[in-house]
């Protein structure tokens, strides 16, 4: 086996994804994922607590969080949220086939979109905690990230489902432009 070469979480990410596409996420083991990538089950259990990892690995919490963090002393919670949200539809933008074939995965498998729900509230805590971090008290922190996290998840979703959409992060900031719109009319 290759153990040597560069990039094993790589991949195994796209040996995953080639696999839970071809036979389904449920009948493909972390085994076949190991020898489709030319790796161990040893080298995949180093990157991955499990084959549902593959899916959901945390480099978008520590994204967020830390552009949250960075975010100027002056800037509004929303806009601390909104610069984070932007950072993180950039990152994807360089992944878009990548998250395409993650979200066919998803939406074809009932138990992963639960998880995708607990990941997207996840994120949500975190963000509201990065909030908190930078003294933007509860209510308003939770507000902020959660909002931020609909805003995500609409613009994510429209991204994934129309090719014609071509920057994620100018998907979030029209969201967010609709969002701003609708509550001013409340």
């Amino acid at each position: 086996m290759s153990r040597w070469e560069p990039n094993a979480r790589g991949r195994l990410e796209q040996a995953a994804l080639d696999l839970y596409l071809e036979h389904g996420f449920e009948q493909t083991t972390v085994a076949e994922i190991a020898r489709r990538a030319g790796l161990t089950e040893r080298t995949f259990f180093r990157h991955f607590a499990d084959k549902r990892e593959v899916l959901f690995s945390n480099s978008l919490q520590e994204l967020l969080v830390s552009t949250i963090a960075g975010a100027s002393d002056s800037a509004a919670p929303i806009a601390a949220v909104t610069t984070a949200l932007e950072a993180a539809g950039a990152l994807l933008q360089q992944r878009r086939e990548l998250s395409q074939r993650r979200q066919a995965v998803i939406a074809a498998n009932a138990g992963l979109q639960e998880r995708e729900l607990i990941k997207l509230a996840s994120l949500a805590s975190a963000m509201a905690e990065a909030l908190r971090d930078r003294g933007v008290r509860d209510p308003a922190a939770s507000l902020t990230a959660e909002v931020g996290i609909a805003v995500f998840k609409i613009a994510f979703e429209r991204w994934i489902n129309d090719p014609d959409q071509p920057d994620l992060a100018q998907l979030v900031r029209k969201s967010l432009d609709e969002l701003k719109v609708v509550t001013a009319q409340a």
